[in-house]
């Protein structure tokens, strides 16, 4: 377990772990169906981390480790599109990734266009928003072309990866004054969300022993990252921003491990 005390000086291995895990997965191409909703899901997952990093950034949390985050986010995102794109095996699959494509172009530029600053954060949380939106849509048309329980857990599992980096960026917009009513009730619902998603998840007859303990500590981690996630108050913290970027790397590190192991679990 990690002690609250801990959660800062622990960020930069679980940002080293993860660049290497990502590493891992941008070089191998799509092996399956089960592969590429994993994929698919993984940009879902990358919207919100990118615009998470973005303004941790301009918020001035954990500068270098956050800049590492939206760098190695980038690479993957891009990566990941060009591997999709390429596998699509239908004709409406395709028109979604051009789709992707198009909205991509337009947010890396805000992203990476200036220093980090309110305005364009105002942007980067719309397009994340847009990005997400679209992603999803590939995510489930790879789930009904595979059409078995596996692609479902596959992407159920991921869906969850992706709240872990919603919830974050939610947090940290808010922290940033950059949100509004709208993102707080967001941020609620994503969480109530998570809750129910890993609940089903351990409740599949399919699970594996490995499956049901990482689903175990993802739980665990969910203790911390809840407990961050509700440091809400006034004005923007240092140490409770610090504590989301620690916690949402850490069960994100968790839930990529689940969606892995589904990923190769064989269901029908």
């Amino acid at each position: 377990m990690i002690h609250r005390n801990s959660w800062a000086s622990a960020f930069l291995p679980t940002v080293v772990v993860l660049a290497v895990f990502f590493a891992g997965f941008a070089h191998a191409q799509v092996a399956d169906i089960n592969s590429a909703i994993n994929k698919a899901g993984r940009q879902r997952m990358l919207a919100h981390r990118m615009a998470k990093a973005y303004f941790q950034l301009g918020l001035g949390v954990d500068g270098e480790k956050s800049k590492n985050v939206l760098d190695t986010s980038m690479s993957l995102f891009d990566r990941q599109l060009v591997e999709l794109k390429n596998y699509a095996p239908t004709g409406e699959i395709r028109d979604i990734y051009k789709q992707l494509e198009t909205a991509w172009i337009e947010y890396k530029d805000v992203l990476i266009g200036a220093a980090p600053n309110k305005e364009n954060g105002k942007k980067v949380l719309a397009s994340s928003e847009l990005i997400y939106q679209i992603a999803d849509k590939g995510t489930v048309a790879l789930e009904k072309q595979a059409g078995t329980a596996g692609g479902h857990l596959v992407n159920s599992a991921g869906r969850a990866r992706m709240m872990s980096q919603r919830m974050a960026k939610l947090y940290q917009a808010q922290a940033w004054k950059i949100g509004g009513n709208e993102t707080d009730a967001l941020l609620d619902q994503t969480r109530k969300e998570f809750v129910a998603t890993v609940s089903d998840l351990s409740t599949n007859t399919s699970n594996t022993q490995q499956i049901k303990n990482e689903l175990d500590l993802v739980k665990q981690q969910w203790t911390f990252f809840d407990l961050a996630l509700g440091q809400r108050s006034g004005a923007a913290d240092p140490k409770q921003m610090a504590n989301v970027a620690t916690t949402s790397e850490r069960i994100l590190a968790e839930m990529e491990t689940v969606v892995g192991l589904y990923e190769k679990l064989t269901v029908r």
